[in-house]
Formats: structure tokens, C-alpha cells, sequence
């Protein structure tokens, strides 16, 4: 287990590095700089040139990574460019944002397309299993924008029972909080449940067909318990692993949802610093994305190996 965890970081430490390089040639292939979008209209190329020098923008862009690559290995992400401020103190307010909205949907989710995969794996082939397996690929195939603008279109503007912007800020009470985040967690719970439910239901009804599970069955014990009791525990690897990501998505695919409720997170955070060219912040943003996606999969294998111990002996 130790090996596995040692091997995984380094992987993991081996794709942020790979996520720098991509975010950093991606925002540097982009039309313009920081220096034209802060002049606009009353940029000339003297004022262009000078305010480049001030922002260190007119060094070659390898010098540039290399200089941020060394800061950000000791822990240092550098000072915003947009409003010279550190790039910590920009973070941390947004970053406590999302994991709420993160978190406040997991909490949802989790439990509601756990218990949803059961229930359609216990009632298979009912009414029940083909209207949840209809709607949730339904809400799949919908786009999460457009799946947030349906939200705010009824609840916001026809029946005015949830506020179209999420307007959060850090001295509202927890209750408020949830009132004004509960749209973009809707919206986010519709997207990921799916995933989750559906790989609960085939996990588990590809775990039906074993021998002890007939065993179960020739005792006389009911569907529900030998699904909950004996079929559930032996299925959690590859729910685990789907939970993972998903879990995943809620910090990383919380960028469009942000935008579309004009959330102050992380997502909203990165894409004004891309508007700006505010390389630094976009890749911090960026990098904790990353991190996020590493540390769940990371828990997603250490969980699945403990949850089967067949896993752990080698092939």
C-alpha cells in the first residue's frame, strides 16, 4: 500500500507539472497580454512597450515559467499581475467558496445516486429502475449551463423562490449560505448523480451472478438484504472509483456552473484572470484542479484496495 501511495504521487507530482506547462502555453497562445487588456483603448506601442517592462512581460517566455516553476515548488505562487496583490490572499477566500458549493452538493448527491442504484438494482426491469435509468440519462445529456439557466428561468424569474445570482459572501449566516447556493448545487447534483448511479446499478447486478450471492438467495434471505448485505460491499472498487471522480468534477467542473450564477469561487476566479492574461492566478487555479483530481483518484485506489482485498496481491 505504501509503494502504491509513493508511486501515485510521483505520478501525481509528474502530471501538475505537465498541467503547468499546458495552462502556461495555452493562456500564452492567446490573442493579446495583460499589458493591451489593461490599456485598451489608450494603449500606444510606448505605453505597451513600458508597461510590459513593469510586468516583467517583455522576458521570453520560458524565463518566465522557469521563474514561476521555481517560486511555486517552494510554495511561493507569486503576486497577481492584474492587481499586485499575492496570489494566496487572492485564493483562499474563492477556494473556501467552491469546497462549500463542492461539498453542499457531494452531501446530495452521494447518498441520493447510492441509494437510487440500490433501489433500481433491487426493482430491476421495474417501473421504478427504467424511469430513474430514463431520467438520469436525461439530465446526463443536458449541458450543466443550460441545466442552470432552466433553474433560474423557473425558480428565479417565473416563481421568484431562489435568487438567480449567488451572491455569497463570508460573514452570512450557514442558512443563508445554503438559500443562495441552492440552485448552483441543484444544478451540480443533476449533472454527477448519473454517473454515480448508474455504475452502483451495474456494479451490483454484475456482482448477482456470483455463487455465494445464490447461496444467499437458497437461504431464503430477501433481494433487498442480499443486494444491501452481501452484493453492495463486494461492488464498492468501482463505485468508489466513480464516486471519486465525480467527487472530482465538483471542485474542477464548477468553472461553467460559477460562471452561470456568478459564484465567487474558483472557477469564476480563473476565468477573469484568463480575460486578463493574469498568468499567476490562472495558474494556481489551474494547478489546484489538478491537485484535486490526483488526491481523489489517489483515495479512490487506497479505498477500492481496502474495500477488496483480493486487490492486493499481485496478478
Amino acid at each position: 500500500m505504501i509503494r502504491l501511495i509513493a508511486l501515485r504521487l510521483a505520478f501525481g507530482v509528474a502530471t501538475l507539472w505537465a498541467a503547468s506547462v499546458l495552462i502556461f502555453a495555452g493562456t500564452e497562445v492567446l490573442p493579446g497580454d495583460l499589458a493591451s487588456a489593461l490599456l485598451q483603448n489608450s494603449a500606444t506601442p510606448e505605453t505597451l512597450a513600458e508597461l510590459r517592462g513593469r510586468l516583467g512581460l517583455n522576458r521570453p517566455p520560458l524565463v518566465r515559467y522557469g521563474e514561476w516553476l521555481g517560486h511555486a515548488a517552494v510554495g511561493d505562487l507569486g503576486t497577481s499581475l492584474s492587481n499586485d496583490r499575492p496570489v494566496v490572499s487572492e485564493l483562499a477566500p474563492r477556494l473556501r467558496n467552491t469546497l462549500f458549493l463542492a461539498v453542499f452538493a457531494a452531501s446530495i448527491a452521494v447518498p441520493l445516486a447510492v441509494g437510487l442504484g440500490l433501489l433500481a438494482a433491487i426493482w430491476e426491469g421495474s417501473v421504478f429502475d427504467r424511469a430513474v435509468n430514463t431520467l438520469t440519462l436525461m439530465t446526463i445529456s443536458v449541458p450543466e449551463y443550460l441545466v442552470g439557466y432552466l433553474l433560474v428561468k423557473y425558480f428565479s424569474v417565473r416563481w421568484d423562490v431562489f435568487p438567480a445570482l449567488a451572491n455569497v459572501t463570508q460573514d452570512m449566516a450557514l442558512g443563508e449560505r445554503l438559500y443562495f447556493t441552492f440552485l448552483p448545487m441543484v444544478t451540480l447534483v443533476l449533472v454527477v448523480v448519473a454517473h454515480m448511479m448508474r455504475m452502483t446499478r451495474a456494479s451490483v447486478l454484475s456482482i448477482m451472478a456470483s455463487p455465494y450471492i445464490e447461496m444467499a438467495f437458497l437461504k431464503g434471505l430477501s433481494k433487498a438484504r442480499v443486494v444491501v448485505r452481501h452484493a453492495f460491499p463486494n461492488a464498492l472498487a468501482p463505485i468508489i472509483s466513480v464516486i471519486a471522480l465525480n467527487l472530482a468534477y465538483l471542485v474542477v467542473g464548477v468553472v461553467v456552473v460559477e460562471a452561470v450564477f456568478v459564484y465567487p469561487g474558483l472557477g469564476q476566479l480563473m476565468v477573469d484572470a484568463v480575460s486578463k492574461h493574469d498568468l499567476p492566478v490562472v495558474q494556481a487555479c489551474g494547478l489546484i484542479f489538478a491537485g484535486a483530481f490526483i488526491l481523489l483518484n489517489l483515495l479512490a485506489d487506497v479505498l477500492g484496495i481496502l474495500s477488496n482485498p483480493r486487490l492486493r496481491q499481485p496478478r
